[in-house]
């Protein structure tokens, strides 16, 4: 399998393919407005008809380069270009406004590097581990499963813990839609046959995602035409010396440590792993207040954590089915398509597209270290395109993506149907990763569920008889209990602040 993976891999076609990929994904995560999720969701289209490897490779690249390329524009207009370079920002900014962005984007684009090859490091040894535990599993422990990757995914989902549960049963009503998983009984059409299997995962990804987007730019209309200040750079290798590199290896280690914890760990993102490496080192160091003011420590520690993510995430993907992050989602649709499903069993009926996936991550990795510092130049130019001209041409892509999945027009109605549900979402503040990852999870739900009930006749006390079952059960709760607590407490806080503001007006 290994070898036969490896022959894929580093086919010709192969590697062309994860070069065009991660410079696309570098693209799309270096301008503001695009992400690396967008990226994935509007190429997974054109993979449906490539060899699977092939398929899976682009994919791969394209996930790599997105969320590295946010480092670009993080740097140079103190804006992430992806949710996870939000705290690349804090120095990475102010050592642009220093003069040394070049320094910035070189460590950076090295740390970058360094994160996602310890998260592929993660993902090939725990990957198995985690598969044979996996293969002890029931029906009702993988409901279970499914029950606890809901609520955490809802609990983490912000404040309100209301709207991220909310938002985690649209996407189970969602995914209900069409025939059941077991016996095919038609729910939820309303008499229209275009809906017996249901909504398309990436039609519904597309929509949500992308259109949704665009449709908010488009509200904001001076944002459109509105050209940022870049800061100039000047850039030797990667602007790091080796004694400042050896000195850096315990952030590097720590960083890689927390992004590989938070992507295995379901719906929490890139984001708070950047934030939790860079508060960490930012405890550990011996000079805090230099934080902020524009050092490498804070950039080293946010690229490390948000790529270590990448390999991170896969874990929970490949061997649970269980997407870390919204672009695993995605990606998990791209494995669906290509007949590769996910689960403990991965390794012995697909692990020729295991290790391609391994080899395809290292690939992409060291392209994107040498591509991203090579074009930096060129991906910075690209900032200065206007949203006007960039949108609407994604918009058209969106369109033609969402009707070559099953070549319908109906899908491209769903499209938009999905791009208002994503306004809604907006609207009222709701999260929209619980409704992806509800939409996925719901088949491994109600199915599970089912073959539980039937397995043990009607009785429901299985999910709590069953030590594994039990256990995800009862970790949900504290979850959710844990949420409950936390968000009392801050409203409770914020309350007392603001007693005490209205007494200081008084008093003055």
């Amino acid at each position: 399998m290994i070898s036969a993976a490896l022959a894929n891999v580093f086919n010709p076609a192969c590697l062309l393919l994860i070069w065009v990929g991660t410079i696309i994904g570098i693209i799309f995560g270096s301008v503001p407005g695009l992400s690396a999720t967008m990226a994935v969701v509007l190429f997974l289209p054109m993979t449906f008809s490539m060899e699977a490897t092939r398929g899976i490779a682009t994919l791969v690249g394209l996930y790599m380069g997105g969320i590295s390329g946010g480092l670009i524009s993080a740097i140079l207009l103190k804006i992430p270009g992806t949710p996870s370079s939000i705290s690349t920002v804090f120095d990475g900014g102010p050592m642009a406004e220093k003069g040394e962005a070049g320094r910035a984007l070189g460590v950076g684009i090295l740390y970058s590097f360094i994160g996602s090859i310890m998260g592929i490091l993660a993902l090939m040894f725990i990957s198995p581990m985690l598969a044979r535990v996996c293969l002890l599993f029931s029906a009702a422990d993988y409901f279970s499963v499914a029950v606890f990757s809901l609520t955490i995914i809802a609990a983490l989902s912000g404040r309100d813990m209301l709207n991220g549960l909310l938002a985690g049963l649209i996407g189970l009503a969602l995914a209900m839609v069409g025939m059941a998983p077991v016996d095919s009984s038609i729910r939820y059409t309303f008499g229209n046959f275009q809906l017996l299997n249901g909504f398309d995962i990436t039609v519904l990804l597309i929509g949500v995602f992308a259109v949704t987007d665009i449709i908010l730019a488009g509200f904001g209309r001076r944002g459109l035409a509105a050209h940022l200040e870049q800061k100039n750079y000047h850039l030797k290798g990667y602007g790091i010396t080796i004694p400042e590199f050896i000195r850096q290896i315990p952030n590097a280690v720590i960083s890689s440590v927390i992004g590989i914890a938070i992507g295995i760990l379901p719906g929490i993102g890139g984001s708070t792993a950047g934030l939790l490496a860079y508060t960490a080192e930012k405890s550990r160091s011996r000079h805090p207040e230099k934080f902020g003011t524009g050092i490498i420590d804070g950039v080293i520690a946010s690229e490390t954590a948000n790529n270590a993510v990448i390999g991170g995430s896969l874990v929970p993907l490949l061997c649970m089915g269980i997407p870390g992050n919204t672009v695993a989602a995605v990606f998990l649709g791209g494995l669906l398509v290509h007949g590769i499903n996910p689960g403990p069993l991965i390794f012995n009926k697909s692990g020729q597209y295991v290790y391609g996936i391994y080899f395809a991550l290292i690939v992409a990795s060291v392209f994107m270290l040498i591509f991203e510092r090579m074009g930096l130049r060129i991906f910075a130019k690209l900032l200065d395109i206007p949203k006007r001209i960039l949108l609407p041409v994604i918009m058209v892509m969106c369109c033609v993506g969402a009707y070559s999945s099953n070549s319908r027009v109906f899908d491209v109605h769903c499209v938009l149907f999905f791009a208002l549900l994503g306004l809604f979402f907006k609207c009222f503040r709701m999260p929209s990763t619980p409704l992806i990852i509800g939409f996925i999870l719901g088949k491994m739900f109600e199915e599970n569920l089912r073959r539980a009930l039937q397995a043990s006749h009607g009785d429901w006390s299985v999910f709590f008889t069953r030590p594994i079952s039990c256990g995800f059960l009862i970790v949900a709760v504290l979850f959710c209990s844990y949420t409950v607590w936390m968000n009392l407490k801050a409203k409770r806080a914020a309350e007392s602040a603001g007693q005490e503001f209205d007494t200081s007006e008084e008093e003055g």
